[in-house]
């Protein structure tokens, strides 16, 4: 049994062997012929490198986008060139390139001051390009020269679609429709704290005659850069969270170079800015094109100077149109017044004039009274004094002088008239009155 198999084994690895002694035959035999047909990697290489010497022999201008930027402190420039689909976005391409020192120092300032933008990521552009290829460091381009009325299209078409999708969005106008006050005090301000701008904003508006009292905040934000958009659309955050406490936004930086204004041209902020509750008041320190924030904003001005002017000409002219105000309500009041005065004088004279009318008539009324009464006295009187004399005739002739005086006697006993001859005896003693004098009896029955 063990035998049996052993010979197994033995025939099996004598198949196995030869057939691997065949094959490593015929490997030997294919890998000399491939060896034969072969090329090193450097000669692959110089080969690709003379394929593109001869076919890129002269520098060819290319339309791309700038995806990285990096400036070495040997003053090289690399960058990285990128093309996406326009419908998808996809990556189509991507490249390495550089600028060197020599050619960078006057493609720079060249490319900034026909564009206005500075050499930056997003950008596209338009190049003239050297293609070289190295079996160490491969494929990349030597940036030879720089269209930049490509890139100023590329960025006017850009400034345009943005322009037209907010005017779609239907929010292009809308802070301008906001009303910004006269007094405007209340200040929620985004700037760099560092600025030169802010401390000129700050001293014109703190430090002019008219004294006007402005409450201000700082609302610390990178104001350059491409930290620039994120930062100040985070400071519209936090301003409405408290949007209550203010009368309008103001967003300022330094004068600075024009190359730093690309984040005021994004969609994105100029969204926020367009739909904030507050009036927008931009003075972002340009001369040239207004930016799409300066479009979008309330009221856009040129320098943070400019803006802290433009508030204080805004409460001056309050002030005058209040003390104007003042003055009518003044004039108003004083014609009332005097209006009143006169009229008070007319019902004074009226008054007058008809109590003069009435004490007149009551006068003449009483005068007529007067000599009514007095007529009627007058009457009274004479009549009393007809009634009186009547009277004193009367008792003239029925006095005892007037008896006497026409012969008759008067004869009285202690005083009293005795007008019987009972009311006597004998032995009193009378007296008896006559006209010429009197006389005394003693009487005797």
């Amino acid at each position: 049994m063990n035998y049996f198999i052993d010979e197994q084994l033995h025939k099996k690895f004598f198949i196995e062997t030869f057939i691997l002694t065949y094959k490593t035959t015929n490997f030997v035999t294919h890998f000399s012929a491939i060896k034969m047909n072969s090329i090193t990697l450097s000669e692959l290489t110089d080969r690709v490198q003379e394929t593109i010497r001869n076919n890129f022999d002269t520098p060819q201008w290319i339309r791309a986008e700038i995806s990285e930027l990096r400036e070495n402190q040997n003053g090289h420039c690399y960058l990285e060139f990128i093309e996406k689909d326009e419908h998808s976005d996809n990556l189509l391409a991507k490249t390495k390139a550089i600028v060197w020192s020599s050619t960078y120092r006057m493609l720079k300032p060249y490319f900034e001051s026909s564009t206005g933008e500075t050499l930056r990521a997003g950008l596209k552009v338009l190049v003239a390009v050297t293609v070289e290829f190295s079996g160490v460091y491969g494929f990349s381009l030597n940036v030879r020269d720089i269209d930049p009325t490509f890139t100023i299209g590329e960025l006017a078409a850009r400034r345009l679609k943005i322009i037209r999708q907010l005017e779609a969005d239907g929010i292009a106008d809308m802070n301008k429709q906001l009303i910004l006050s006269a007094r405007t005090q209340r200040l929620a301000i985004i700037s760099s704290p560092t600025a030169a701008g802010y401390d000129d904003f700050m001293n014109q508006l703190h430090n002019d005659s008219n004294h006007f009292a402005f409450y201000t905040r700082l609302f610390p934000s990178v104001m350059q850069g491409e930290q620039a958009e994120a930062s100040i659309i985070a400071s519209l955050d936090k301003i409405y969270a408290h949007f209550e406490l203010f009368d309008a936004v103001v967003i300022i930086r330094g004068g600075g170079a024009t190359t730093d204004l690309a984040c005021f041209d994004s969609y994105e902020l100029a969204l926020n800015c367009a739909q904030f509750p507050l009036p927008m008041i931009s003075g972002i320190g340009h001369q040239r094109d207004v930016t799409i924030l300066d479009m979008v904003a309330h009221t856009s001005l040129k320098t943070p100077t400019a803006v802290a002017e433009f508030l204080i000409q805004q409460l001056t002219t309050a002030e005058n149109e209040l003390l104007e105000t003042f003055l009518e309500i003044a004039n108003v009041v004083r014609y009332r017044i005097n209006s009143e005065k006169q009229t008070l004088s007319n019902i004074q004279w009226k008054i007058k004039q008809s109590l003069q009318s009435r004490v007149t008539i009551k006068l003449i009324a009483l005068e007529k009274q007067k000599n009514r009464l007095r007529s009627t006295v007058r009457s009274l009187i004479s009549n009393e004094k007809n009634k009186l004399s009547l009277i004193a005739r009367t008792v003239e002739t029925r006095s005892p002088a007037y008896l006497l005086k026409y012969g008759y006697s008067i004869t009285t006993l202690n005083g009293k008239r005795i007008n019987s001859i009972t009311e006597i005896k004998n032995g009193d003693t009378i007296r008896t009155y006559l006209h010429n004098g009197n006389f005394e009896s003693n009487v005797k029955k």
